[in-house]
């Protein structure tokens, strides 16, 4: 499925953290894309008809190049690869590149999976938030060590990579939950400087067609 000029479409939630990670790559690459809203809170990703584009039933789903890309991460590393123009996502330096996979990784699969409404679901409403809110800080404090050894100006030197496109979206999810960042001076600094760029302001919640008009 292409829209008629092959503008690819990303099928999206506005605060899903997986397709914000996935708008700020596609901005840094100032490649136009759609959105094709998909509403979490709806149940919309169970349906058949999406479950043919990601049979775990998830956002985000990006049509590119004629091709179905499901999973943030493999999904920016595929940006990357077929649009090798600067900004570079993942850093030529095999040492710096590894320091950046290991980042998106620790955010990706050590702290964002926990904090999945499908998980809070099952955790139950009146346990949700602590839970949510404990692993975050738990990730967050493993993350704000890698930072010692990586930052800069970003989280991997002077260069904005995968790493940061992962970062972002975890701090407004943490937020979210009311977890005090204070003890990460680093990451709120590389936050800062991140919401600060156009392709992080124009892929934040609020600004996506989705957006309700406020968070609930």
């Amino acid at each position: 499925m292409t829209s008629s000029d092959d503008t690819p479409i990303l099928y999206s939630y506005y605060r899903s953290s997986c397709a914000y990670r996935v708008r700020i790559a596609l901005n840094l690459k100032n490649i136009p894309f759609m959105i094709h809203p998909v509403n979490l809170r709806k149940g919309e990703t169970s349906t058949e008809a999406h479950k043919k584009l990601n049979p775990k039933g998830e956002v985000p789903v990006l049509i590119i190049d004629g091709n179905k890309l499901a999973q943030s991460i493999p999904i920016i590393e595929y940006i990357d690869e077929t649009h090798p123009t600067e900004p570079r996502i993942l850093p030529q330096d095999p040492y710096q590149r590894y320091q950046a996979r290991l980042i998106a990784e620790i955010i990706a699969s050590g702290i964002q999976p926990l904090q999945n409404l499908c998980v809070l679901k099952r955790v139950g409403e009146d346990k949700s938030a602590a839970w949510a809110h404990d692993f975050i800080k738990l990730g967050l404090d493993a993350l704000e060590k890698a930072l010692e050894e990586s930052a800069g100006k970003y989280c991997v030197g002077d260069q904005v990579t995968i790493a940061d496109c992962c970062l972002v979206p975890q701090l407004y999810n943490a937020r979210r939950f009311k977890v005090d960042l204070t003890p990460y001076p680093l990451m709120t600094a590389i936050d800062e400087r991140l919401n600060e760029l156009s392709a992080f302001k124009d892929a934040h919640p609020n600004c996506q067609v989705d957006y309700p008009g406020e968070e609930n």
